[in-house]
């Protein structure tokens, strides 16, 4: 079965098989700051093709230098997009896509190195709607 995804601004649109074989929730500091929050949401498959429906030549990619992080993104509206490594490694960002993929997160990786404030998450109130400003 073939999953949907694009970024925030709907000019990158792709599909991929919705076969991943694993899902990684990752804490370390490059992911945080890739993602601009707590931790990375990736899916890996590696024997599925990326299809780009459109907007590919709007994907850009940055590979930090003497490591093995990449980030490939829409250079329209900066959303992370799926990531090709060779021919048949595909890094897809979970929130990339638009419904729900067939696999829930594998483990959470990478917890030594997670944000100081994360562990205080739990007792954070939740609210459905942005909070509106009373003043």
């Amino acid at each position: 079965m073939q999953i949907t995804g694009s970024c925030l601004c709907g000019e990158v649109q792709f599909d991929i098989s919705d076969n991943f074989e694993s899902f990684y929730l990752c804490h370390c500091s490059r992911c945080r700051k890739a993602t601009g929050t707590v931790h990375g949401a990736n899916l890996f498959n590696t024997k599925a093709t990326l299809n780009w429906l459109q907007g590919k030549q709007l994907v850009k990619r940055y590979n930090l230098p003497d490591t093995r992080f990449t980030k490939s993104f829409c250079s329209e509206c900066g959303s992370p997009v799926p990531t090709e490594i060779g021919d048949k490694i595909a890094i897809v960002p979970a929130g990339s896509l638009n419904s729900s993929p067939n696999i829930n997160p594998t483990a959470h990786i990478f917890c030594d190195d997670r944000a100081s404030w994360e562990d205080l998450l739990g007792d954070t109130k939740r609210l459905a709607v942005y909070p509106h400003n009373k003043s």
